[in-house]
């Protein structure tokens, strides 16, 4: 007779509703200003955002019953595919152009970024290459130079877009990875100095990157240029107080902050929830994390436990920058908040990728079983 899984950890599901359902009033909300007047429908960006969270939420579930160790197996074919898929983006006629980024590939009415595809693939490759080489993968030639290697390949191609922010964010959530994985510290300090170097020469070299870290470094001086986002998003957060203006009642969203439903979302739900409100979205944020990080320690599936870790990083480090960019302690980088910034391949994959956790979930009190 066939042992019965215990059931799914339902506080990530909890938590994972909650984040998503707050993220859908506050797209509404924040957009709906914008959407009347570029489509003549105030519900425009709401509805789309909300057919991706349906598609999401029941992938999620979908995904939540299949065996998680079939994606070791095939996490060799997904990692290709997403990477054919990353490439297919530069190629005239396919790629399609927003915002001075090549990100995305047209599908009919709607767009698919390749690059939130990559995330997952990225993360189950690595973790299986950790969990099938667990001694190798903490020394430097063996281990850490062949995980960045390929790290920083999909960082090249991510830049050829160029998408600096996501391709920042892989890097980062991939060494966050990797450290919360065992592999010593110190095999990182060489590719901190050639990242630093790296990142530096990037930002020289195109304008608009180094504009940005001028405007980070004094907003004031270019009000209406290069200082302009950042300046407005100050200004939805400083007058919110303590309570906000209320759900529906942003100013900054009238035409002063470009696009608040995508980047700087939380701009928007700080200034109407305030300061209580945004703390709530950030603790909820900090349970879900905390509770991943719970699921990781528990289970004793070294490909599992490398999942869970891998998604935690990735998610975690979207969520540090992202709030920091919007309070101003970080300089604009074109990340969204998950779960919450409108963009339905965003969306849908956070919450497939909650999906894989939810079924790991059920495994969190037993040994791995080789799956044929």
């Amino acid at each position: 007779m066939k042992k019965q899984l215990p059931p799914i950890d339902y506080l990530i599901l909890f938590l994972t509703l909650a984040l998503t359902i707050i993220g859908l009033v506050f797209v509404l909300s924040s957009s709906f200003v914008w959407a009347n007047h570029r489509f003549n429908d105030p519900f425009y960006f709401f509805k789309r955002q909300l057919l991706f969270a349906n598609i999401g939420i029941i992938g999620m579930i979908v995904v939540s019953k299949i065996d998680y160790r079939y994606y070791k197996k095939y996490a060799t074919p997904f990692l290709i595919i997403s990477f054919i898929l990353l490439v297919l983006v530069l190629v005239p006629g396919i790629g399609l152009v927003r915002g001075g980024a090549q990100s995305w590939i047209g599908i009919g009415a709607f767009s698919l970024q390749p690059s939130e595809f990559m995330k997952l693939s990225l993360i189950i490759f690595l973790a299986r290459f950790m969990a099938n080489n667990p001694e190798n993968a903490k020394t430097f030639k063996q281990g850490v130079l062949p995980m960045m290697a390929i790290v920083l390949v999909v960082f090249g191609v991510i830049m050829l877009q160029p998408d600096f922010g996501t391709g920042m964010v892989i890097v980062a959530a991939g060494i966050l990875m990797l450290f919360l994985c065992g592999v010593p510290v110190k095999y990182f300090l060489s590719f901190a100095a050639a990242g630093v170097l790296g990142i530096a020469a990037l930002i020289a070299s195109a304008p608009y990157r180094l504009a940005r870290i001028t405007a980070y470094l004094d907003p004031l001086a270019e009000p209406l240029g290069s200082g302009f986002q950042i300046l407005q998003s100050l200004y939805a957060i400083t007058p919110a107080g303590l309570l906000g203006h209320g759900i529906g009642n942003s100013i900054q969203k009238n035409f002063y902050l470009p696009e608040p439903q995508t980047d700087f979302i939380f701009a928007i739900i700080t200034e109407e929830i305030g300061f209580i409100g945004a703390v709530f979205v950030l603790l909820l944020f900090i349970c879900f994390f905390l509770r991943l990080a719970h699921i990781a320690l528990k289970i004793n599936d070294l490909f599992a436990k490398y999942v869970v870790l891998g998604i935690m990083s990735m998610l975690c480090v979207q969520v540090m920058i992202n709030v920091g960019v919007v309070i101003g302690l970080l300089p604009v980088t074109g990340i969204t908040l998950p779960f919450m910034s409108y963009g339905g391949s965003s969306l849908t994959i956070t919450l497939l990728s909650i999906g894989v956790i939810l079924n790991i979930s059920r495994y969190s009190e037993e040994s791995s079983e080789k799956i044929l």
